[in-house]
C-alpha cells in the first residue's frame, strides 16, 4: 500500500521542476498535499444501527494544471481558469461497525467481533473551477472522479459487518468547497470542507459505500498564480447556441439487493449461502431520447425519456412469489438533463421520474419513485461527436447499476 513517505516525496518531486521555472511549459504546473481528518456517515437508520466508530483521516497529493490568460483556451476563459489535477488519496480508517441482535437482522446471528473499514487508496483526476479571485484570495468548489482500492473487504470469516465495501476495487467521487490564502508568491494555504465517497456501483454486494465528510488543509505551491491575475487574454471565438437530439445506448451490470438481503438476513446459519459475499452479476439495458439546448461553450440542458430493461425481473418474482407483488423487466420515466464540458471532456447527470416500474416488494420499499445518473463522458470529435462514457444509475444516491454507454447527437 501507499505510505506517507511517499506522498510526500511525490509531492516534493513534483515540486522541483516547478521552482526552476526554466521553461514557459512548467510555468502551467503545480503541487499541493493536504491533510484531511473526516468521520464516515451514517445517512439512513438503518446505517446507523450498525456503524459504531467513525473517525478517518485522509492524505492526499495533487499536481495541478491550468491553463493562464494567455493562451487561446475558450473553455479555460469561460470557466474563469479553472485548475485540472491529477490526485491521490490514502485514506486511513478507524471505522468499526457490529450487528448487536436485532429481531430486524432475521436468521443472522451476531459474530463475536468487531468489523473495520479498511484502509483506501484513491488515484482520481479533479476539476477546480473558482469563482472569486484576488492577489491574496481565491475560493473555488471541486469535482473528483477516480478509482480506489480498499485493503479490507467484507467477508464472513473476519469482516462480517463491513456493509460499506464489498469489493477491493471500488469507484472514487469527491465535492469540496476551499478557500485559498497566498502567503508567498508561489504559495498559498488552503482551507475548506470535502465529501467523498466510495463504492463499488452495484457491481458487487454489500454496498452500502463509504461516506466521508471533513475539513481539509493544503499546502499549495502554484507559481502560475501571479500570471492569473494579468489581464491580457487573447480573445476566444463567441459561442453559437444551438439544439440538439441525443440518442443514448447503455449496457450496464448489477448484483441484487434481494439476493443480499437473502442471504444475510433470510437464510439459516448452517446453510452454505449464509451471509456469502459473492453474487451472479445481471445484465440491464437502457435508451435513452434526449432534447437538448446547449446555450452556452461549457453547458447544455434539457428534456428526456428514459427506457430500461432489466435481466433480472424473473429472479425477482422467485423471491417475491406469494407476496402479491407485480414484476416486468420495463420501466419507463422522464427526466431534465444536464451536461458540463470542457473541451472533449463532459459530465453529464440527469433527475428522473418513473411513470412505470414494478421490480416488486424490495424496489416498493426501498426505491423512491425518482432516480438519477450521472457519468463521465468523452466526446469524439473526428467521428461526428460520438460520445462514450460510463454512467451510475442510482436511487438517492444509492447504487443501481453501472453502465457503459454510447451517445450520438444530431445537431438542429
Amino acid at each position: 500500500m501507499i505510505s506517507v513517505r511517499w506522498i510526500v516525496l511525490f509531492f516534493c518531486l513534483s515540486s522541483l521542476p516547478m521552482q526552476a521555472q526554466t521553461t514557459d511549459s512548467l510555468k502551467h504546473w503545480g503541487s499541493t498535499v493536504s491533510i484531511m481528518p473526516t468521520e464516515a456517515v451514517g445517512l439512513d437508520q438503518y446505517v446507523r444501527k450498525w456503524l459504531k466508530k467513525k473517525r478517518s483521516v485522509s492524505i492526499e497529493a495533487q499536481l495541478l494544471h491550468v491553463a493562464l490568460p494567455q493562451d487561446s483556451d475558450a473553455f479555460a476563459s469561460d470557466y474563469g481558469y479553472p485548475t485540472l489535477s491529477l490526485g491521490v488519496k490514502y485514506s486511513i480508517n478507524n471505522v468499526t461497525m457490529h450487528r448487536d441482535k436485532d429481531d430486524d437482522w432475521g436468521l443472522l446471528v451476531p459474530v463475536d467481533y468487531d468489523s473495520h473499514l479498511g484502509n483506501i487508496v484513491s488515484l482520481y483526476g479533479s476539476f477546480a473551477r473558482p469563482f472569486f479571485r484576488t492577489k491574496r484570495w481565491e475560493t473555488d468548489y471541486t469535482l473528483s472522479f477516480g478509482l480506489a482500492y480498499a485493503h479490507r473487504k467484507y467477508a464472513l470469516g473476519d469482516n462480517a459487518d463491513d456493509e460499506f465495501i464489498g469489493s477491493r476495487w471500488l469507484i472514487y467521487f469527491g465535492v469540496g468547497l476551499h478557500a485559498t490564502y497566498r502567503i508567498a508568491q508561489d504559495w498559498g494555504l488552503k482551507a475548506g470542507v470535502e465529501f467523498f465517497h466510495h463504492s463499488n456501483g452495484a457491481l458487487n454486494r454489500p454496498n452500502k459505500g463509504a461516506n466521508y465528510v471533513g475539513p481539509s488543509l493544503a499546502l499549495v505551491y502554484y507559481p502560475y498564480y501571479r500570471n492569473l491575475l494579468k489581464d491580457n487574454p487573447k480573445m476566444n471565438p463567441p459561442f453559437e447556441k444551438y439544439f440538439y437530439l441525443n440518442f443514448t445506448l447503455g449496457l450496464g451490470a448489477k448484483t441484487l439487493d434481494e439476493d443480499w438481503q437473502k442471504t444475510q438476513f433470510n437464510t439459516s446459519p448452517e446453510s452454505p449461502d449464509y451471509r456469502r459475499s459473492r453474487f451472479h452479476v445481471y445484465t440491464a439495458y437502457s435508451l435513452r431520447s434526449d432534447l437538448m439546448y446547449r446555450y452556452a461553450r461549457r453547458w447544455a440542458s434539457g428534456i428526456g425519456a428514459d427506457v430500461f430493461y432489466g435481466s433480472y425481473s424473473d429472479h425477482i418474482a422467485e423471491l417475491d412469489a406469494g407476496k402479491g407483488f407485480k414484476h416486468s423487466p420495463w420501466s419507463f420515466g422522464l427526466s431534465a438533463k444536464h451536461a458540463v464540458y470542457y473541451h472533449n471532456l463532459s459530465l453529464d447527470m440527469a433527475l428522473g421520474y418513473y411513470l412505470f416500474r414494478e421490480m416488486g416488494a424490495s424496489a416498493k420499499q426501498l426505491e423512491k419513485p425518482y432516480y438519477e445518473h450521472i457519468g463521465l463522458h468523452y466526446t469524439f470529435s473526428s467521428f461526428r461527436d460520438l460520445n462514450i462514457g460510463v454512467n451510475v444509475k442510482a436511487h438517492l444516491t444509492k447504487a443501481d447499476f453501472t453502465e457503459l454507454v454510447i451517445s450520438y447527437p444530431i445537431r438542429l
